[in-house]
């Protein structure tokens, strides 16, 4: 099978930029449904702002799919496969919309994104084998449906938690997905560059809504459907394109957020605090309630995201230890901004991190 050429690009390009004034345009009609998020004492905004912009994200990524499947020759997979990432994806995107509308409790919630993780997986979009330094691949058997349904649940509600001051969430999925539609066209993973390209161009068509000063915010079906997306993305990247990439591709060009939302469990857990109570304590919120702009929070994000995905160019022809190494890295650097996080919130007088009170937006 012949690779994407060169000569094909201005034709992807130009059906992004269609994508993006589509999703533009839906995010103009779902500001006129007037679907309100009143803030409360754990919210970063001072007063009620529509939500449910994502659906324009979802709309136009959605439709990328389709056509891709419909059309596509090159940047496909099995049609099993295929299927199975649109229903999966149509189904957190239903769930999570109906959330925006009716404000589900948080049991609802999971219940909601584990039956949506489940919907693929009969097709067979689960990942059977890791492929580990020093270890080679490793079969996972009957864990397969465990890791992949913890895999898929915990990076939707990554992006959820992440979505919390203008551009963040939006901003950081854009920077992700164009260096990992990039990293694909590169390697011959003609699936995972379109369908990558497609999220690219829903999140953009939002963003001049969500920044310098949001008009709209994501909610749920925005955030928990880029989530839900990246997490397929990495299990398709990994076994079923064309040239399969490394799984620890996403998690590395979302190490920033996945490291915050992981930090800050971890230090909630041990705190004794209860994990689904409501919060300002992640460190991205830490960092604009000790005085940084939020704006300037989110800009960071997007930065630590696009010097990972610099990285990703060159981690798939490490060798496993020198990945590991990039690995080992990362966390290293990530641990330092935690670090920093911290030295900021004590000369601000945060004493603790969960219930002082937001900056505003």
């Amino acid at each position: 099978m012949a690779p994407i050429t060169l000569a094909a690009l201005p034709a992807h390009l130009g059906f992004a930029l269609g994508l993006a004034a589509l999703s533009a345009a839906i995010v103009w009609l779902v500001l006129r449904l007037r679907i309100m998020d009143v803030p409360n004492a754990r919210s970063a905004h001072a007063r009620p702002t529509p939500k449910g912009g994502g659906l324009g994200v979802v709309v136009a990524t959605m439709t990328g799919l389709i056509v891709q499947y419909q059309v596509a020759t090159i940047a496909r997979i099995d049609d099993t496969y295929f299927v199975a990432v649109l229903i999966g994806a149509g189904a957190i995107a239903a769930v999570s919309f109906a959330d925006d509308v009716r404000d589900f409790s948080f049991r609802w919630k999971l219940a909601a994104q584990v039956f949506a993780a489940l919907v693929p997986m009969p097709f067979g979009l689960m990942l059977d084998t890791v492929s580990l330094p020093f270890l080679g691949e490793v079969a996972l058997g009957p864990l397969a449906w465990l890791v992949t349904l913890i895999w898929i649940v915990f990076l939707t509600n990554a992006m959820n938690f992440i979505d919390g001051l203008d551009g963040m969430c939006a901003g950081i999925a854009t920077v992700a997905a164009l260096f990992l539609a990039a990293i694909a066209i590169v390697n011959g993973g003609a699936f995972v560059y379109v369908a990558a390209l497609a999220l690219a161009a829903g999140c953009s068509g939002f963003l001049p809504f969500n920044v310098p000063r949001a008009r709209i915010f994501l909610g749920d079906v925005g955030s928990q459907f880029i989530g839900y997306l990246f997490a397929v993305l990495g299990i398709a990247a990994a076994r079923f394109d064309t040239a399969p990439l490394s799984m620890f591709l996403v998690p590395l060009l979302l190490a920033a957020p996945i490291f915050d939302v992981a930090f800050t469990l971890a230090r909630r857990a041990l705190n004794g605090e209860r994990l689904a109570d409501a919060h300002r304590g992640h460190l991205y919120q830490v960092l604009a309630r000790s005085g940084l702009p939020a704006l300037r929070v989110s800009a960071l994000y997007w930065a630590m995201t696009a010097a990972a995905g610099v990285a990703g160019f060159r981690f798939l022809t490490l060798s496993p230890p020198s990945k590991l190494g990039v690995v080992l890295g990362a966390l290293a650097l990530l641990s330092l901004y935690a670090a920093w996080v911290a030295a900021r919130a004590r000369r601000a007088g945060i004493t603790a991190w969960s219930g002082d009170a937001p900056a505003r937006r």
